[in-house]
């Protein structure tokens, strides 16, 4: 089983260090205490199952590919990790914005979602869910930041004005019988700062690799949200603390579910600074471990306007053809 963390502790220093030791080892855990009520999540659930019931005409009417902002509905097979198919359907929401006019190039990720007309409640819902992790996600990194001997608002000036947090809708529906394979969603680390996952209380799937490459199950724990860090905290950290990769199995055997992650990011320019660790915390950082084959770059919106292109070759060359050989 995960670790787990209290939110609601966490002005105490012994929590605060619990915070971050699990994120040095585990880099996974449940956060419990976190306030955010059990109404909104099952609103957002059930909002999640409405809209993945709808005709294939009402979903595919805000598909992604029509978005050059990457937001909007992508049916099964639409998206790829480590260049293979994922077994699942899904809905993509970022901050709300006015379209982008300009050059391409990152900035591009910022603009205007797709709302399903047949669901006009979603909007609301939606950016309620996004207020509330936001204002979680921002208080979990001031705390990592003190328990790494760091000023509270260390990574503040990244995030800037415009956050470009992103969150999902995601359906992971029941394999048929002659489809063969098992990938929900393919081995892979997150590339922003953090996540927090909200699954539905029976869902299975969810597995982690712990430092020996083993993989393990992470089932939902009631009224508990998932929360992993992204690279961007891993080299913030020297390798400290651990982006650990995980995945989604989706066998045959397995029923549908639903699975609603937050990712919490700084703004499209902003450069998460890299902290000075004290000494015995330095020690234990690990070297930092990426895929070779997947650079990192310095801005939040360069990562991400790399991991969009891998994730939708076909939107992306749709949109943004001519930057195919030019970005990152």
């Amino acid at each position: 089983m995960l670790p787990v963390v209290d939110f609601s502790l966490l002005d105490r220093p012994a929590e605060r260090i619990r915070l971050r030791e699990v994120t040095h080892t585990a880099g996974f855990f449940y956060l419990v205490g976190h306030g955010v009520s059990e109404e909104l999540v099952s609103d957002l659930h059930g909002m999640a199952r409405e809209f993945f019931a709808l005709p294939d005409q009402d979903k595919q009417a805000i598909e992604l590919a029509r978005s050059p902002h990457f937001r909007g509905y992508s049916r099964v097979g639409g998206e790829l990790t480590n260049g293979e198919v994922d077994w699942r359907e899904q809905i993509d929401f970022g901050p709300e914005a006015d379209a982008v006019d300009g050059p391409v190039g990152p900035q591009w990720l910022r603009g205007p979602n797709q709302w399903p007309a047949a669901i006009p409640a979603m909007p609301e819902l939606i950016v309620r869910y996004q207020r509330e992790m936001n204002a979680i996600s921002r208080e979990l990194l001031q705390r990592w930041a003190q328990s790494l001997g760091a000023p509270a608002g260390v990574f503040d000036s990244a995030f800037g004005t415009e956050p470009a947090s992103l969150m999902k809708l995601i359906h992971y529906p029941r394999r048929p019988a002659h489809v063969s394979g098992d990938q929900g969603v393919g081995a892979h680390k997150d590339p922003g700062v953090m996540t927090l996952l909200s699954l539905q209380h029976d869902s299975t799937g969810l597995q982690v690799q712990d430092l020996d490459g083993q993989w393990l199950d992470a089932p939902p724990l009631d009224g508990a949200f998932i929360v992993n860090i992204g690279e961007l905290l891993e080299v913030s950290t020297g390798g400290y603390l651990r982006a650990t990769p995980h995945r989604v199995v989706a066998p045959v055997s397995a029923p549908a579910r639903i699975s609603i992650p937050y990712f919490f990011g700084p703004a499209l320019d902003g450069v998460v600074p890299t902290l000075a660790l004290p000494p015995d915390l330095a020690a234990e950082a690990r070297p930092i471990s990426h895929d070779v084959n997947n650079r990192l770059y310095g801005t939040y919106g360069e990562n991400m306007w790399k991991a969009k292109r891998r994730a939708h070759p076909d939107v992306f060359a749709r949109w943004h053809g001519a930057a195919l050989t030019d970005g990152p």
